[in-house]
């Protein structure tokens, strides 16, 4: 039974979730969601009990010291809550962990049971893949569900993709076949650049977020990271021809693809959405201000490094195998990560 002691009413919540792994390419999904908790200081309110659902040889506790305590920390998945202010105020309901190891379908009933007892409205779930597109442009943030009519409501995808799933997936049909309107929202990671953190995906997620729900996200020096970031890899892959040579491949295929798009009424819409930037609008917080929010796509993060904190050289882009990966659009992605770091090719919808 879920007991939700301590837990005001909410206003017109909505779920937000991203989880470590499979589904989580340079990490971009989960910092999206650890940005939200950190600037509107969620308050966690539940966590899932570890032992149900994670390996401890796959998913291992950690030792830390405090006061010269020793204490441990269990990977698990946690629930927080955040009232975004402003003119029409409302709450997120924050879901932040690793994909469990076991007992998926325990593990997404019981996401959809905190749900139903806080009366949330949809889920949106957030994921990153890796793929064939070029770290020198937009980040590709592509906005699926499983409803048709939400998709044609919300100006959505309607997933067709058909193969192996993640959580993500998983969580999606799950909420399907229990009637709780649910989107995922997936930004493509550069394949050859795959090593975390990517704050340019976490960016472009939390943008699209922002048009999704129709609220400003105070940012801070996410921006800055990015456009750091992408300065970072552009000197890295300068150092090696190969790479230059295939990532203006990769830019030329992509610029072709998107000719047709410049249309007059794309256009208008963008235009649109930077003047809802520019303006202001619910949510609106600190440094959210004119100026604050550019195009997901635009800016770029930290410099590139590995897991262990040293810079790296971008590695040589093989061409991805056929069926090796497969993005929201049914695109083929690259193999580029290993499973146990979080941040390997994944996707579905």
């Amino acid at each position: 039974m879920i007991e939700l002691e301590g837990v005001p009413e909410l206003i017109d919540p909505v779920m937000v979730a991203a989880f470590e792994g499979w589904n989580d390419a340079g990490d971009a999904a989960s910092t999206a969601v650890a940005h939200l908790d950190r600037e509107w200081k969620g308050e966690v309110f539940a966590a899932l009990d570890a032992e149900d659902y994670y390996d401890f040889q796959v998913n291992r506790p950690t030792v830390f010291l405090e006061g010269g305590v020793r204490k441990i920390t269990w990977p698990t998945t946690r629930l927080s809550v955040v009232r975004i202010g402003g003119d029409k105020p409302r709450d997120l309901v924050l879901v932040r962990g690793i994909e469990p190891s076991m007992r998926w379908r325990s593990y997404c009933n019981e996401i959809l049971g905190f749900a139903h007892e806080l009366g949330v409205e949809m889920i949106v779930i957030l994921g990153a893949l890796l793929g064939d597109t070029p770290h020198t442009r937009p980040v590709p943030v592509s906005g699926v569900t499983s409803d048709a009519d939400l998709a044609r409501t919300m100006d959505l995808e309607e997933t067709k993709y058909e193969g192996p799933t993640g959580i993500v997936g998983v969580l999606q049909e799950a909420c399907t076949h229990a009637g709780v309107p649910a989107v995922s929202l997936w930004a493509a990671v550069p394949h050859y650049v795959s090593q975390p953190p990517n704050p340019k995906a976490t960016l472009a997620l939390l943008n699209r977020l922002e048009d999704l729900l129709d609220l400003r996200i105070p940012l801070g020096e996410l921006p800055e990271d990015a456009r750091a970031w992408q300065v970072g890899v552009d000197q890295l892959a300068a150092e090696d021809s190969e790479v230059a040579e295939y990532v203006q491949s990769l830019e030329e295929a992509r610029d072709t693809a998107e000719l047709p798009e410049a249309s007059g009424e794309a256009i208008a819409r963008e235009f649109e959405r930077y003047l809802r930037r520019r303006d202001g609008g619910p949510g609106a917080g600190p440094g959210t201000g004119p100026g604050h929010a550019t195009d997901g796509g635009e800016g770029g993060g930290t410099y590139l490094r590995e897991n262990s904190g040293g810079r790296t050289r971008p590695p040589r882009p093989p061409r991805a195998e056929p069926g090796t990966a497969e993005g929201p659009d049914g695109a083929d992605g690259a193999d580029g990560a290993d499973g146990a770091d979080g941040a390997e090719d994944s996707s579905e919808e």
